[in-house]
């Protein structure tokens, strides 16, 4: 796909993926302009300190729940890459409306705008949360993915196209939680929720590169999810300091109880274990192995087979013989991706 000739728009466009996307796609793709769209005229005056200033850049103060100004942005634009969203787990719990209408009514907007603005491709950003959701933000998400998804059947003959990325945790991104234990490595004490927590992680770079491929191979329809590793907190601590002592703060083993963090969860999955029928529409696995038109199967991404519990392995098991798709699993064996009948004995 040719950038050149391309306007831009980035919904969210002062937050952490805004700008590294802005910033990439200046040096590497540079569009004929970019806009950058967002509520929060103080970032928007140190994104332009900070450099990101030119013929080619736009600065539109707006919020996604403004549809009447979203419409108004994006006359003339072919790209939308949509961003911006709540993303803290606590505040959408406590804020549950304010959740809704953002990440929800916010996504329907862009929708609706970018149609009757004409615009080619609506790329959306979606989180690992939003599989089996457990929180608001989540299930939030989850509900901004569908309708981004059904868009391409309401677009109809327009030629407008809609996926969407859905990845997990950036490292060092606002919100993340490797500045909290770069913060907790000066005094020496690392907290922890529960040492068993798991995420899966990339950089900030990985996930601009993977959107913008995305944005170039997209066909509408589409949920790209990348193959990205997933790690224990605690190794995560002990490598960011290494002398600190680790402090449980959210389990009590003796008691059999937990105090997770409100919304929190164990593990994260990049795909379902249930399986949802035909769909409508196709659904691509990014990653070396081929794509999957049909059911959601992401037995590449799912969270690292050979840690999970036993009874998750069993029920995952089940799922693979009683599927109807299971004959698709036996291709993907057969190609050395996930193969749980041939683990080790000891990874069992």
């Amino acid at each position: 796909m040719n950038w050149d000739d391309k306007t831009v728009l980035v919904t969210g466009g002062t937050g952490s993926f805004g700008r590294a996307f802005i910033r990439t796609l200046l040096s590497e793709h540079p569009p004929k302009k970019l806009i950058v769209f967002s509520r929060d005229e103080l970032k928007q005056h140190e994104m332009r300190a900070a450099g990101f200033d030119g013929p080619r850049l736009r600065y539109f103060i707006g919020d996604v729940r403004d549809e009447a100004r979203l419409r108004r942005a994006m006359q003339g634009t072919d790209i939308v890459v949509h961003a911006a969203a709540l993303k803290q787990v606590p505040a959408c719990e406590y804020n549950p409306f304010e959740a809704i209408l953002t990440n929800i009514m916010g996504a329907h907007n862009v929708v609706e705008a970018a149609l009757d603005g004409g615009v080619q491709r609506v790329m959306a950003l979606s989180t690992d949360k939003a599989v089996n959701p457990v929180n608001l933000y989540g299930a939030t998400k989850l509900a901004a993915e569908k309708l981004i998804v059904q868009s391409n059947a309401y677009a109809g003959g327009r030629g407008t196209r809609f996926s969407c990325v859905r990845y997990g945790n950036v490292v060092g991104s606002r919100g993340s939680v490797v500045p909290v234990f770069l913060r907790q490595r000066e005094r020496g004490v690392i907290t922890l929720t529960d040492d068993r927590m798991t995420r899966f992680w990339l950089s900030l770079d990985q996930g601009v590169r993977f959107t913008v491929r995305c944005i170039e191979q997209m066909e509408g329809g589409e949920v790209f999810v990348p193959k990205i590793p997933s790690t224990k907190i605690v190794d995560l601590a002990r490598v960011i300091a290494p002398g600190a002592e680790i402090e449980v703060v959210g389990a009590d083993i003796t008691n059999e109880s937990w105090n997770f963090r409100v919304g929190a969860h164990l593990h994260s999955f990049m795909g379902w274990l249930t399986w949802y029928g035909p769909t409508k529409f196709l659904q691509k696995v990014v990653t070396r192995r081929p794509f999957v038109a049909g059911p959601i199967l992401f037995s590449e991404v799912f969270h690292d087979y050979y840690h999970w519990p036993l009874k998750e392995k069993k029920v995952y098991e089940r799922w693979r013989q009683e599927s109807p798709w299971g004959h698709l699993f036996a291709k993907y064996d057969a190609e050395g991706a996930l193969a749980p009948s041939t683990a080790p004995a000891a990874a069992r």
